[in-house]
């Protein structure tokens, strides 16, 4: 009957290395802000929209409502599951210094 390999001892092995975290240097000097109190969504299988505007229909329940859309940015699915997280984290730290949000 044949032996089975024998493992390793915990000293003689090697430690896996650690990802080393890049470097990001952000370049604001094309950098444009704007205001937005109106976004929507659609999605493809491929992407997904975001449309961000300005509404300045003030009524409580406006009968016809415009919104001015002033940015629409594109993502890949994978940016945007990345972006829900940022978004959820940033809103769960609001909301524990200044109380939910209803």
């Amino acid at each position: 009957m044949a032996k089975a390999a024998a493992e390793p001892k915990e000293k003689d092995k090697t430690p896996e290395p650690q990802p080393v975290a890049a470097k990001v240097r952000w370049n604001t000097q094309g950098l444009k802000s704007s205001y937005a109190n109106f976004c929507n969504a659609t999605s493809t299988r491929e992407e997904v929209v975001l449309n961000f505007g300005q509404s300045n229909n003030w009524e409580r329940a406006p009968q016809d409502m415009e919104v001015e859309l002033a940015h629409r940015i594109v993502l890949s699915p994978f940016a945007a599951k990345r972006l829900l997280g940022i978004l959820s984290k940033l809103v769960g730290e609001y909301e524990g210094r200044y109380g939910e949000l209803r």
